[in-house]
């Protein structure tokens, strides 16, 4: 058995997204609402315990900053809000974006001094705390952008950023600020790195808009996926280029697992970069470089029948009526999560040797997946 908990949040709310605070004992989500829902971890259970209800539309984006333990959120109101914690309740601080459409996207840097906030105004937005103005402030990226941003990541040396865009289009820019980075080079995506400069513009012949990206642990490849079931890997400067068609319906998020790890146990030992893929197939999906190409490895989800979710006739009938079944049908699906899985994310080991992930999906379900008993091959990351 691959996943080792699985925790049916909400009946009748889809999840987007969700974050996890330092330890994992909380755990922030949106359900489909205006609203950012907190969670206590409580013996093996969750217990509701805050409510963020600043935004008045649609909550588009949650990440959590792991080390000062701050909270950003990003809606269709157009607007963003760093949530920081007085020992009793959550303390909104609305930041500066500027902008004139709904926010998409957010996502703090590594060194958590700064965040990015993806926008349906064709632009991004860098914002930053001003110490002399006492506020959250942006800049932002503009050109050559000229549709919606979907998804945001960055790299690890907390400067560059990429970005996927309804175009088809991923793009690689310098989001160093002056006074708050260090100057730095980067012999893979350019040596001077001044604010707004390009340093990589990706695509491919597909017909579909960019759902999500991803740099691996080194910052050296980029991973992403379009709407048309491709996933693509960019190396720039070496030969570890290449778009695969899948046969699975299109992946919403993407993440790096491993890089340069050995895996054993498996039909074929292999090296190199590793990443899962999840969306609307309802199970995660484990992708690597065996040295010549990308391919499909390892489908995380077994895929056998699954009790889940309580035995209780009221938990039953919850079910049915969130789903809109009658008595005597059956259309449970075979998969742990029962419809599209809308988010990935690390949730134990580092970032070049990831032991555990979560994931999110419009079934209302958190559920972690434990890479080190990964299906019956007895896959092993070391």
């Amino acid at each position: 058995m691959t996943y080792s908990e699985a925790h049916q949040l909400f009946w009748d709310k889809p999840l987007f997204t969700h974050s996890f605070n330092k330890d994992r004992s909380y755990l922030a989500v949106s359900p489909n609402s205006n609203e950012v829902h907190i969670f206590k971890k409580s013996g093996t259970n969750w217990e509701f315990v805050y409510n963020l209800a600043e935004h008045d539309k649609l909550v588009t984006g949650i990440d959590w900053a792991p080390n000062s333990n701050r909270i950003v959120t990003c809606s269709q109101d157009r607007n963003a809000y760093v949530w920081s914690f007085d020992g009793q309740s959550w303390k909104p601080e609305l930041v500066m974006l500027r902008i004139n459409r709904a926010a998409t996207c957010v996502k703090w840097s590594p060194n958590e001094t700064k965040f990015a906030v993806g926008t349906g105004a064709k632009v991004i937005c860098i914002c930053s705390f001003s110490e002399a103005d006492n506020w959250w402030g942006s800049k932002h990226l503009k050109k050559p952008l000229k549709s919606t941003i979907l998804c945001l990541d960055w790299h690890p040396d907390n400067i560059l950023l990429a970005a996927g865009s309804t175009d088809k289009k991923v793009r690689v820019f310098s989001a160093f600020i002056k006074g708050l980075d260090e100057p730095t080079k980067n012999a893979v995506w350019g040596e001077k790195l001044p604010f707004e400069k390009l340093c990589g513009e990706f695509g491919t012949e597909s017909t579909g808009w960019i759902h999500s990206v991803a740099f691996s642990p080194s910052g050296n490849q980029i991973a992403f996926t379009g709407h048309d079931s491709t996933f693509t890997v960019v190396s720039p400067g070496q030969s570890v280029n290449s778009t695969v068609k899948g046969s699975m319906l299109p992946l919403t998020s993407v993440m790096f697992v491993s890089e340069n790890q050995a895996i054993g146990k498996l039909d074929r030992p292999f090296r190199k970069l590793i990443f899962i893929g999840v969306g609307h197939d309802c199970r995660p999906y484990l992708f690597s470089f065996t040295g010549s190409q990308w391919q499909l490895t390892h489908n995380l989800d077994e895929g056998k029948k699954k009790s889940f979710g309580g035995n209780s006739a009221m938990d039953k009938f919850r079910q049915m009526d969130s789903r809109n079944q009658q008595a005597g049908t059956d259309t449970e699906l075979s998969t742990v999560h029962q419809n599209t899985i809308t988010c990935v994310r690390a949730f134990a080991g580092n970032p070049s040797q990831v032991t555990k992930i979560s994931t999110s999906g419009i079934d209302g379900r958190i559920v972690l997946w434990d890479l080190l008993a990964a299906g019956v091959s007895g896959m092993s990351l070391r």
